[in-house]
């Protein structure tokens, strides 16, 4: 745990008992303060009780006595409405936080020489992937690396700060619509598409959110930004165009495509020896990224990470990252690693051998010809042609609760979708849209995987049953990962050849 200090004898609110507020609470009780919560949940409350919480019902509470806000990024700030503690601290005249900001203070509380160095990830998608894959490179690369925040443990939660650490953590943006001083030493935007729209209030306002995280970043920061459509190439330019951080680097999927004036181009890298590793990483007080001051773009693309049309890598043997998506997450983590002093090919070597995440292009069993692959993760439509693009021909499972505009966008990817099996709420909106492109009405997920794989196997082809559901999982699911179970369950139950969980 990260003891949060700077509220010591303080009361702090804290609405919001799940991972991320209990583990709030536990943090700021630790660096002396007097943390008061409440929950709408009973169950929620009488766990934090036998925990030896104050639990007080904030709906009729003094909010004069309290210091700040701590906030569940589940609870609306401003969208579609403001949550009613979010008023309550507005008349009492007092900051809303959430962990991230927690997390931030609690190492700018720390001497300058004793403070790890942060990674952050966010986005509309990849930013899971990445996150783990910037990671396990670092790991395999020998360095000191918690991973957490919006991806399995609560930022709080991960291990105590010491100098030679490494946090590498994915950001939502609600937790960063409640960050004011978070400001990581790598902060990364793998691309915006629409999502969340209602509790951002728009497309601009979600936007913002996300561009938070570049907010606090000073001389010493590198930004990394994915402008492979619009609102990433106006952050990138925006950022490029301020002169305020050391690096900013854009990352593409496709070459030689969207480039920004503002945006200079990279030396070849084979020629410049600023990307050869950093020998001053040994202490964060002493640390100059091994990209300073340069701007420039990373290309992913036929295969290979590329900087002005020199290669730096052949990602083909690296089973874990197909498609073009995956081959940008990948120029992320190169980037990220080598700017961390990692050497070219201690990173090369860390992409190649990454095992995959979990419910995101994960290969979970065989059988006969036809291969099984998890992307339960895909809960918009956007990252749901991530992985049919991965696909020549795919037999499709889609559906759940729909996300806006459904799965308008994949129109074009229709073509490469043999049969569709739909499921969930979103089943007969999917099947409307799909209009002639085979398909059939599945319901529930084990009959869509019996019907996808009958039909695949029938084929005589090699084939790929294709999980990606381009929509949430809350109508039939808690989550994705129990969603991404039931598929794995289904896909076991058929007699498949089970593939080691990543």
């Amino acid at each position: 745990m990260i003891p949060v200090a700077g509220f010591e004898g303080r009361r702090i609110a804290v609405f919001g008992l799940g991972r991320s507020g209990l583990t709030a609470a536990r943090a700021l009780k630790a660096g002396g303060a007097l943390p008061v919560l409440w929950d709408d949940s009973v169950s929620s409350r009488m766990q934090a009780e036998a925990e030896g919480f104050v639990v007080e019902d904030l709906t009729v509470a003094d909010w004069s006595g309290f210091s700040a806000l701590v906030l569940s990024p589940g609870a609306p700030l401003t969208h579609p409405k403001p949550h009613w503690t979010v008023d309550k601290a507005h008349e009492a005249g007092i900051e809303i936080i959430g962990d991230i900001e927690l997390f931030a203070r609690a190492l700018a509380a720390l001497p300058e020489g004793q403070r790890p160095r942060v990674v952050a990830i966010t986005g509309t998608n990849g930013k899971s992937t990445t996150t783990a894959l910037i990671g396990w490179v670092l790991k395999q690369a020998g360095l000191t690396v918690h991973v957490g925040g919006n991806i399995g443990i609560g930022v709080l939660a991960l291990p105590a700060p010491t100098p030679d650490a490494i946090y590498v953590i994915e950001v939502s943006s609600y937790q960063l619509d409640l960050t004011t001083t978070f400001a990581p030493d790598v902060a990364i935007l793998t691309n915006i598409s629409p999502d969340h729209l209602d509790r951002h209030g728009g497309m601009e306002g979600y936007v913002a959110a996300k561009a938070r995280i570049f907010q606090a970043q000073r001389r010493h920061g590198v930004a990394l930004v994915g402008v492979d459509e619009t609102w990433g190439r106006g952050v990138a330019g925006h950022l490029a165009s301020l002169g305020r951080l050391g690096t900013v680097i854009s990352t593409s999927a496709h070459p030689g495509e969207s480039r920004d004036p503002a945006l200079s181009s990279l030396t070849p890298a084979r020629q410049d020896k600023r990307f050869e590793p950093n020998s001053s990483t040994d202490h964060p007080k002493n640390w100059v990224p091994a990209f300073a001051g340069m701007s420039g773009r990373i290309e992913a693309h036929g295969g290979w990470l590329s900087v002005d049309g020199q290669h730096l890598a052949d990602l083909t043997p690296a089973r874990s990252l197909p498609g073009r998506h995956n081959a940008q997450n990948a120029a992320f983590a190169y980037a990220c690693a080598r700017a961390l002093g990692v050497s070219h090919d201690a990173t090369v070597q860390g992409l190649l051998s990454f095992p995959g995440l979990a419910h995101r292009m994960e290969t979970v069993g065989t059988l006969g010809r036809v291969r099984f692959v998890n992307d339960s993760k895909a809960t918009n439509a956007d990252a749901a042609r991530q992985a049919l693009t991965s696909y020549d021909r795919s037999f499709w499972i889609a559906g759940g609760r729909a996300k806006q505009g459904g799965i308008d966008d994949l129109e074009e990817l229709f073509p490469r979708v043999v049969e569709a099996f739909l499921i969930g709420e979103s089943a007969g909106p999917f099947a409307a849209r799909l209009g002639d492109t085979p398909h059939r009405i599945s319901g529930d997920m084990a009959t869509a995987v019996q019907q996808a794989y009958a039909a695949a196997a029938a084929t005589g082809r090699d084939e790929v049953v294709l999980l990606s559901p381009a929509a949430a999982s809350f109508d039939q699911y808690p989550d994705f990962e129990v969603r991404g179970e039931a598929f794995r369950a289904a896909v076991l139950a058929l007699g498949a050849t089970p593939m080691a969980p990543s």
